[in-house]
């Protein structure tokens, strides 16, 4: 009894000095911000390495290793180095991948996670990340549904409200009457879809087929769909579909639907095929792609990081998102989730402050205890109450004859408020 008393005495005195010495040192798990200032901040990523989506991820990694780099050079965060963390998320079409890479990364105690671009993946994943109160920023994920989904989901590109207005109205003014729409059953496409019709329809175009109608997103056999399409005989057809794209256009080409002037594209298809298709085969045709179009120089830097670096989809996006998450965490002098995510709307400009264009130059301002307003590469306006850029453009991109699209330029849109 004696004996079994002294060892139970002996064991809580070594826990309580041990809580002490853990308390002392900072080095508890509590996510409070004190705690969260003293461990470095983690910069967590998920790209598309596999699926469908997998042409994206290069772009991504490549300006958040930028990022981390420029990050870094300038000092860190809270005069820390910061560290980083990625994993392989693929496509809607692979839920246990996005559940796995989710977790993968969540292990590490990210500070912040940069992606998914898919809005679907989003879907799949989110709830997890905001139950560890971490913030997860999309750089691509452009379903309106996304809106104030939750207070940890934020993005710096603009939902499809905005695309599909602007879309709508490109088919309008280039004076298509009938469009038919090939759209895959996925968040993304009938939430897009829907926002080019509304447009569309407003502008006097008439939408003879796809305005209900979807297909399989695994689906490898496009015959009857484009024998369908074809039957409504209409002036142009918007595909809206991923990696689909390139099975969906052989099929049109071989059954003599134009798939040049007569063809519209978007975000998760605007993209190279000049190793898919005939030289040619798509010269004239035009997609949209949310985002401002990244500035030479800036592509030039990314080829720093990846030489062979040739799609730059949504990079500045994915550059902005990690900037802005290190701000805030300077901001808020903590590097926990909570802290990040009450000040990402604070050094997006949100409450006006002193405009900057890089970290060192925010940082700085920010030192001097300083409001800031960092506008970066993407060009977007700051974070409004949906965790939404208020504003943000649109690039308008024509197909060459070597199948690549070419920027052509942009139109500004201001993000309705869910």
């Amino acid at each position: 009894m004696n004996k079994k008393s002294s060892r139970k005495y002996l064991t809580s005195a070594l826990a309580a000095g041990t809580a002490l010495v853990l308390a002392l040192s900072g080095c508890g798990s509590s996510s409070s911000s004190s705690s969260g200032s003293s461990k470095a901040f983690v910069l967590g990523g998920l790209f598309p390495e596999t699926g469908s989506l997998a042409y994206l991820g290069p772009a991504e990694t490549s300006a958040w290793k930028l990022a981390a780099k420029d990050i870094n050079a300038a000092g860190g965060v809270l005069d820390t180095k910061i560290q980083t963390v990625s994993a392989d998320i693929s496509d809607a079409d692979h839920a246990d991948q996005n559940t796995a890479g989710a977790q993968s990364v969540l292990s590490k105690n990210p500070s912040v996670i940069l992606g998914p671009a898919s809005s679907s993946v989003v879907l799949n994943t989110y709830k997890s990340i905001a139950e560890a109160k971490v913030p997860m920023i999309s750089m691509g994920a452009t379903s309106p549904t996304l809106s104030g989904i939750s207070p940890y989901f934020f993005r710096t590109v603009p939902p499809d409200s905005v695309q599909g207005a602007v879309m709508g109205n490109l088919i309008a003014q280039n004076g298509v009457q009938n469009l038919a729409i090939a759209v895959f059953n996925d968040t993304y496409g009938t939430n897009l879809r829907d926002a080019v019709v509304k447009s569309a329809e407003a502008a006097g175009v008439k939408i003879v087929y796809g305005e209900k109608d979807t297909f399989d997103p695994s689906e490898t056999n496009f015959s009857s769909l484009v024998t369908s399409i074809k039957a409504t005989k209409p002036d142009a057809v918007l595909v809206i579909a991923f990696d689909q794209t390139k099975q969906l256009l052989k099929e049109m080409s071989s059954q003599g639907v134009d798939t040049k002037t007569k063809l519209y594209m978007v975000d998760g298809n605007t993209a190279d095929y000049s190793k898919d298709f005939e030289a040619g085969m798509l010269k004239g045709a035009q997609g949209t792609i949310p985002g401002a179009h990244p500035s030479d120089a800036f592509q030039k830097r990314l080829k720093t990081v990846t030489p062979k670096l040739a799609d730059f989809t949504y990079s500045a996006e994915t550059y902005d998102g990690v900037i802005l998450a290190a701000l805030a965490a300077e901001k808020g002098g903590a590097t926990d989730g909570t802290t990040i995510k009450d000040n990402l709307a604070a050094v997006s400009g949100a409450k006006g402050g002193t405009a900057c264009t890089s970290y060192k130059a925010c940082l700085s301002l920010l030192k001097d205890k300083k409001a800031i307003h960092y506008k970066g590469q993407s060009g977007i306006g700051a974070f409004n109450s949906s965790n939404d850029p208020s504003s943000a453009s649109i690039g308008i991109y024509q197909f060459n004859g070597d199948n690549k699209p070419v920027f052509n330029h942009a139109e500004e849109g201001e993000v309705p408020k869910a």
